[in-house]
């Protein structure tokens, strides 16, 4: 939520944590939120956010349809060369995210 506590859709992520009030924060936060991780003020907002804004909303369910769906990959059947580039794209994220201002090496 911005300062003047209007809710608005941020096009740029900015540091700090993200803002519930922006597609942005929410995209940023749709794991935790999954995963029922929030803090509740965190969370409440986050659902404030969704119930005015269709795209959000749309963009959870897709996460939750993808969830679904990769549940039922068996692992056994991935190309080990296609394990490989997963791990290393999650891998890659994570260190993204850690460190947000660093470049991708």
């Amino acid at each position: 939520m911005s300062s003047d506590g209007t809710v608005g859709r941020g096009s740029e992520a900015s540091p700090g944590p993200p803002d519930t009030a922006t597609c942005v924060g929410v995209v940023e936060l749709v794991t935790e939120y999954l995963e029922d991780a929030l803090e509740p003020d965190v969370r409440a907002r986050f659902e404030a956010h969704l119930d005015d804004c269709e795209e959000c909303e749309v963009y959870l369910e897709q996460m939750r349809a993808t969830i679904v769906a990769a549940g039922r990959v068996d692992v056994e059947h991935v190309a080990p060369a296609t394990l490989d580039r997963l791990v290393a794209a999650y891998r890659s994220a994570v260190r993204a995210r850690r460190n947000p201002g660093a470049n991708g090496v």
